[in-house]
């Protein structure tokens, strides 16, 4: 993608069509332009439904541009969906993964602006997309207790306009349609008692994430001085510890990186600097969550002077006076950037609440939500709380496997007609250290794109569309629901594990790894006899194996008569007459080298990857048995 290429929608033109009415109809309104909400628009277009992006500002992406938070953490080797598309296309304009690879805090990094314009390129391209800017939320707009649209002010002329949708998701920084929709949600930290989860806290309380008014600096070059004027009430002492260069309250801990890698933590392309660091320096904690718009900004201004002083140390105290504010990022006056970075936000009660137990162990838990995931995430748990000395300081980086998020946290337990997206999913306080992040907030988005369009057209609640339906649509945009490491988007079976993963018959083997944690499918290893009997189970009911660790290639036969016994319309779609051993048999002798799965030999054990080829070729157990949002099994599609 060439830069120049991208296109632009002008104000004036969007904003020429609703000046002369005071109400919109359209089929899917996006309340926010954030993350979530731009992939939430344009996934909802490209499935063919009329769809509307009311967005505050004049610009769209959310925490990744808006905010400035122009690093991806995590999800660097999972490229799905509509990320992967937006990663592809910030390759082309820069070049290529090297070519963002420049700090060491992301392996893809880029300038604000520029992933601006990729996303408004992206909404450009889908006719069934509008994007109206400047328009502030007011208030939901309900009709015999269902959410049919939102009420704006336009930040323009100051008039009211209402947009009226058949489905309405709220992808808001702050959850603000939930709650003046009268959604219950929660805020602030649970006790472990209240959840369940093994994580040391005490005492429910409101206590939230820091958050942090991003800067974006540029190097204008060595003999510059771009000191800005020393912010009232500046004193480097505050900034103690934030590099070794500036250390000298030993009581503090000691800083692990020099001034110069601090910088480059964050360092964009074209000598530019992220500025987002939370160990002593721009990050604040202020709880503005449930305040009024004209008091948040109020608070804000604070939020801004703790970066003004942060990077007046940098610029004064550490001697970087060449790096100034960007002068072409922000179409602001101050040069901030239009939003502050959020990591937390309301987080409505619903359908299911994701925990950490469904992360650490998805396989064993009482609820199988790993079945109905439709958004996967490799981050570890991290919370921002060095600013707020009552709250706990133990959550910084929790080791998690990999992990899916189910549907039934985007679907509010109680209100129809909304569909949740953005930070404002259901999951516990600890659960949203990792759901936060800058890639699973765009997948969540297209997970509920696809889910509001599914109901448009099925003329139903969110609630009642199939689970397997919007994971079926979701990867045919070549989205994963399995967080699996090892069968990655290219491989050529990547879609048949996916389907057999979700069904439970191959479960993964989780791994945290650091920065990049894993869940492993491991195609190559052999199918144990014991394992399998278990799983398909829910499917055929007693399944007994020859007394044997492993299942053979001609075990196969077996399996697949079973499944045609209890589920005969399989013969119709192979477009086969005969169960028989000796025809179902030839009929894999016939199938095995399309597939490409290895050496045809009935006497040898076969691997996870050639057992999950066969199943999701021959039967398709994904499509034989529908789950509910809890990840059980309810229905028997077809017999």
């Amino acid at each position: 993608m060439n830069i120049k290429s991208l296109c632009f929608i002008p104000l004036f033109l969007t904003w020429i069509t609703i000046t002369a009415q005071s109400t919109i109809q359209t089929e899917v309104l996006v309340v926010g332009g954030s993350a979530s909400g731009i992939a939430a628009g344009i996934q909802s277009a490209r499935m063919g439904v009329r769809t509307i992006i009311a967005e505050p500002t004049t610009w769209v992406g959310g925490m990744i541009t808006a905010a400035g938070v122009s690093a991806f953490d995590g999800n660097h080797n999972m490229p799905s969906g509509i990320f992967g598309e937006f990663r592809t296309n910030l390759y082309k304009v820069y070049g290529g993964a090297n070519k963002v690879a420049t700090g060491w805090v992301s392996n893809t990094q880029f300038e604000p602006h520029i992933g601006d314009s990729i996303f408004k390129s992206m909404a450009a391209a889908e006719t069934r997309l509008k994007i109206l800017y400047q328009l502030q939320f007011q208030q939901v707009i309900q009709k015999n207790g269902v959410i049919i649209g939102a009420r704006f002010i336009n930040k323009m002329d100051g008039k009211m306009i209402s947009i009226k949708a058949k489905q309405v998701i709220d992808a808001t920084e702050l959850g603000d349609l939930l709650a003046n929709a009268g959604v219950g949600y929660d805020l602030g930290m649970e006790a472990s008692a209240v959840t369940g989860e093994d994580v040391l806290v005490s005492e429910s309380n409101n206590i939230v994430q820091d958050i942090t008014y991003i800067a974006i600096l540029k190097d204008y070059g060595l003999g510059k001085d771009c000191t800005i004027v020393k912010p009232v009430g500046y004193d480097p002492a505050e900034f103690d510890g934030a590099c070794t260069d500036y250390y000298f309250n030993k009581r503090l801990p000691k800083p692990s990186v020099d001034a110069t890698k601090m910088l480059n933590y964050g360092r964009l392309p074209n000598n530019k600097y992220m500025i987002n660091w939370p160990g002593n320096g721009n990050d604040i904690y202020l709880n503005i969550v449930e305040m009024s718009k004209a008091d948040r900004e109020k608070e804000l201004l604070k939020a801004k002077q703790q970066t003004l002083r942060f990077v007046y140390f940098i610029q004064h105290q550490l001697g970087f006076k060449n790096l100034g504010f960007a002068n072409d990022e922000y179409p602001t006056e101050d040069r901030f950037p239009l939003i502050p970075y959020h990591r937390e936000s309301r987080r409505a009660k619903g359908l299911v609440r994701f925990n950490i137990k469904h992360i650490s162990t998805p396989f064993n838990t009482e609820q199988p939500l790993y079945r109905t995931g439709i958004a996967v995430g490799d981050y570890p748990v991290d919370h921002h709380h060095k600013k707020n000395t009552l709250a706990p300081q133990h959550l910084g980086f929790y080791p998690i496997p990999s992990f899916n998020i189910p549907l039934g946290a985007l679907i509010p337990k109680y209100a129809k007609g909304l569909i949740l997206a953005e930070k404002n999913i259901s999951v516990s306080n600890i659960v949203n250290g990792t759901t936060r992040l800058q890639a699973i907030a765009l997948l969540i988005g297209e997970a509920a794109g696809t889910l509001a369009a599914l109901a448009v057209q099925q003329k139903t609640d969110a609630a009642s569309v199939p689970v397997r339906k919007v994971q079926s649509a979701l990867l045919k945009s070549n989205a994963y629901l399995m967080p699996y490491f090892d069968t990655p988007l290219t491989h050529p079976h990547f879609a048949a594990v996916q389907r057999i993963g979700a069904t439970g018959i191959l479960k993964g083997q989780g791994i945290p790894h650091h920065w990049a944690n894993k869940t492993l499918f491991n195609p190559d290893s052999l199918v144990l006899s014991e394992m399998l009997e278990k799983s398909v189970f829910p499917f055929i009911g007693n399944y007994a194996i020859r007394d044997k660790k492993y299942f053979y290639q001609r075990d196969a036969v077996a399996l697949l008569q079973q499944f045609i016994i209890v589920y005969p319309s399989i013969l119709v779609g192979l477009k086969w007459n005969s169960t028989s051993e000796n025809s179902l048999m030839e009929l894999l002798q016939v199938l095995w080298p399309q597939w490409k799965i290895g050496e045809y030999d009935v006497l040898k054990p076969l691997t996870r990857l050639q057992l999950a080829v066969i199943l999701d070729s021959v039967v398709n157990p994904f499509s034989l048995m529908d789950v509910d949002h809890s990840g059980n099994f309810i229905l028997r599609i077809s017999k």
